[in-house]
């Protein structure tokens, strides 16, 4: 996990791909970690190993993974098939599995409303995830008020476009943000 941590201190810009074209620019690019937002139970591995053969950090957004259930099998089918870094998930009960198999952990929280705040800070305290992300990044009091609730970093994402929204992430506590903006990714 201390890798991890350092990647998100040395490049706090994660580049998250939607698709193959992006996957293939994110692999140009002076990015540490992708966050892999698609795919198949059948290229899943190969997805991964492309970013591996990079130098890069592969974390799976399990949930976006067709033909992979919300079930802990499907972490162990991650972990031991595609040799993923981590997952991305919105379900605390895989965030458990994947720590036990020593996976780096995100657990990601669509900040909607206020019932938002007590459930993040009840599930990192009962799951705890290495990272949390949180949606929309765009929100910089949110991704302060979050921040001093728990005690796992936090990382921005969602509809974050411009230098400004990085630099206002950061400076609200997030330790990196996460965009599939490939124009982003080069800032």
């Amino acid at each position: 996990m201390r890798k991890m941590t350092e990647e998100l201190e040395d490049c706090p810009v994660i580049a998250a791909v939607k698709d193959e074209k992006g996957l293939e620019e994110c692999l140009k690019m002076d990015v540490g970690m992708v966050f892999v937002l698609y795919g198949t139970v059948c290229n899943i591995g190969e997805i991964v190993k492309k970013i591996k053969e990079k130098g890069k950090i592969a974390v799976v957004h399990i949930d976006l993974i067709q033909g992979l259930s919300g079930k802990e099998a499907a972490v162990e089918f991650l972990k031991t098939y595609t040799r993923a870094d981590g997952i991305i998930t919105t379900k605390p009960a895989l965030v458990r599995c994947a720590k036990e198999l020593g996976m780096f952990t995100v657990l990601r929280f669509f900040v909607i409303d206020s019932m938002a705040y007590d459930n993040i800070q009840r599930q990192t305290a009962g799951y705890r995830p290495d990272v949390i992300e949180i949606l929309p990044g765009l929100m910089p009091r949110v991704i302060e008020k979050i921040r001093n609730s728990v005690r796992c970093p936090v990382i921005a994402g969602g509809l974050i476009s411009e230098k400004e929204d990085i630099v206002a992430a950061l400076k609200a506590g997030a330790v990196a943000i996460s965009t599939t903006n490939e124009n982003v990714w080069k800032m």
